[in-house]
């Protein structure tokens, strides 16, 4: 069975069901994109991983690798092994230094799990073939956004453009209470934009 790489190119609300989010992952060597639709908490969870955002306390993902550091087991890959009547499957590839074993998952947890072990994500050839996008069939969508934005459940004010305008105008120690504050009600969308904001003065 040849493993193919994946990469995560993109995180975005879902057009298609309503407090869902589609993450894009593509082909390294290739131009095929592959879409997985994903639940509200993984999408956060994924997002805050990819943004290096520490939050105050830990997620369930958090967790897990916590977990399985304090019992010497460590992940080795994550891999989208089937899919099944329009459902993908998954597994997270472990290793105890002398045991190999694999996890089924669901690919939204396997993906937020293995970001936090830093391991490669694969899928296999009869998943990308059935379920990828050629790269051409996206370049439309792709010219109207640079990139792929990380929504939240809800649209806060503080991802309208007013409230862009508002941080470039705040100074530096307000923009570094905001970033606290938000860290503290866990809403990573704002504390992403403020960390943006600060990284850009920087």
């Amino acid at each position: 069975m040849k493993k193919i790489q994946l990469e995560i190119l993109g995180l975005s609300s879902s057009q298609s069901q309503t407090g869902s989010f589609a993450l894009v992952l593509g082909e390294r060597d290739g131009n095929r994109r592959l879409p997985i639709i994903i639940g509200m908490f993984e999408a956060q969870s994924i997002a805050i991983q990819i943004e290096k955002i520490n939050p105050n306390r830990p997620l369930t993902h958090d967790l897990f690798k916590s977990f399985a550091e304090q019992m010497d087991v460590r992940v080795t890959e994550i891999l989208i092994s089937d899919l099944k009547e329009g459902v993908f499957y998954s597994k997270i590839m472990c290793t105890n230094g002398t045991t190999e074993f694999e996890l089924d998952s669901r690919p939204s947890d396997a993906i937020a799990i293995g970001l936090r072990f830093g391991v490669p994500i694969y899928t296999v050839e009869s998943v990308l073939s059935e379920a990828g996008i050629i790269l051409s069939d996206l370049e439309d969508e792709e010219e109207e956004s640079d990139e792929m934005t990380v929504k939240s459940s809800s649209t806060s004010s503080s991802s309208t453009p007013s409230s862009k305008e508002s941080l470039s105008q705040t100074s530096v120690d307000e923009l570094n209470k905001l970033l606290n504050e938000a860290l503290e009600k866990e809403d990573y969308e704002r504390a992403a934009k403020i960390r943006d904001e600060l990284n850009k003065r920087n």
